[in-house]
This record gives structure tokens, C-alpha cells and sequence, in this order.
């Protein structure tokens, strides 16, 4: 498949109309019309516009093989699925993700060790 029908195909899924999508992206309804006929070029800025009316990627409009990623919920995961899931993340997610988890750690360690204290008083 190549774009322009990957772009129709997603908006068709979507149940939004042409005019719709053409007035996000700020074109008129011709020129998003040649879009998904191939006869006119999208550009990136249009992509990316697009992309998040869509809640897509650029890169799942670019790839897209018939179907819409479904949202992934990490607490229907096994801790396995779950840490496999957050080790396909860019570097810099996981290691927001490892600061959120240390700080929790931290507080219930010291929640704990204040619990316990205070029950000796």
C-alpha cells in the first residue's frame, strides 16, 4: 500500500470525512482530495497534522497495514509483558519511567519503616 491509500483507509476507519481532515490539516477539500488519489504530495507539517487528528503516529500512517494499533494497557500485563513493553521505549522514557519507580520505591520504603517506628512509640 502506499500512502495516499494507507491516508484514506485510516480516515475511512476513523468515520471522519474528507472536508473533516482537510480542514485539520489546513487545505481545502480539492487539495486534500488529491492527497489520497496520489495525485498530490503531502507534506511533512501536513503528516504530522494529520497524525494527531488521527492519534497516530506519522510513522503508523507511513506503515499502516489495515489496521489501527489498538491502546496498549500495561495493567492487563503480566510484570514480564510489562517491563518487555517498557524496554521498546526511546531512552529517555525508560529512564523517566525508572525515576517514577525509585521515587515510589523510596516513599513505601520509608512509609514502612515510619509505620513501623511509630507502632513502637
Amino acid at each position: 500500500m502506499d500512502i495516499a491509500e494507507n491516508i484514506k483507509n485510516i480516515r475511512e476507519e476513523k468515520s471522519l470525512k474528507q472536508i473533516e481532515v482537510a480542514t485539520h490539516i489546513g487545505v481545502d477539500k480539492s487539495a486534500y482530495s488529491k492527497i489520497e488519489k496520489g495525485i498530490r504530495a503531502i507534506s511533512v507539517e501536513e503528516l504530522y497534522k494529520m497524525a494527531q487528528l488521527f492519534n497516530l503516529t506519522t510513522d503508523d500512517i507511513l506503515n499502516y497495514d489495515g489496521k489501527i494499533p489498538k491502546e496498549v494497557i500495561i495493567e492487563d500485563k503480566t510484570v514480564i509483558e510489562q517491563m518487555r513493553l517498557i524496554q521498546q521505549l526511546d531512552e529517555e522514557d525508560k529512564s523517566t519511567i525508572m525515576k517514577i519507580i525509585d521515587k515510589m520505591l523510596t516513599t513505601k520504603k520509608f512509609k514502612d519503616f515510619f509505620n513501623k517506628n511509630v507502632a513502637t512509640l
